[in-house]
């Protein structure tokens, strides 16, 4: 049988990472708010590559949906990253869960997003402590 512990590592480390999180969650909506800004220059764009093609009609429609799926996703890790490090900078312990999403949330943004991520999950994971470790040894 074993036991999960809290993670000790998110206590210690928890200012210098909300402090990364809160930067990062800035720099992810603005991401956002450029992507939402130049959604018309970036169709005009990719439309100039499609005057060649059989049928524009779809891969720009395929287009449309993956732009907006990436505005979404930036702005959603964006959001729940500022949340992430408000809360590890308040010192919340519900916090942890949060910063797990955060963390898988931000883990496909190379490079930045992949480094915090990988390390948020590292530093946050619990410890599994055996049975035996937890029982005190007997004075004879």
């Amino acid at each position: 049988m074993t036991a999960i512990a809290s993670p000790p590592l998110i206590r210690q480390h928890s200012r210098a990472l909300g402090a990364c999180w809160v930067t990062y969650g800035i720099f992810r909506v603005a991401t956002a708010v450029w992507l939402a800004a130049f959604t018309a220059t970036a169709t005009v764009m990719f439309g100039a590559l499609l005057t060649r093609v059989p049928q524009p009609f779809s891969l720009m429609a395929d287009f449309h949906l993956l732009y907006l799926v990436m505005l979404v996703w930036a702005g959603l890790s964006g959001f729940v990253g500022l949340l992430a490090g408000i809360a590890l900078l308040t010192a919340r312990h519900a916090g942890t869960a949060l910063v797990r999403l955060a963390a898988y949330l931000c883990v496909g943004d190379v490079p930045l997003g992949t480094t915090l991520g990988i390390y948020t999950l590292t530093v946050s994971r619990p410890t599994v402590v055996s049975e035996a470790a937890l029982r005190t040894p007997r004075a004879a």
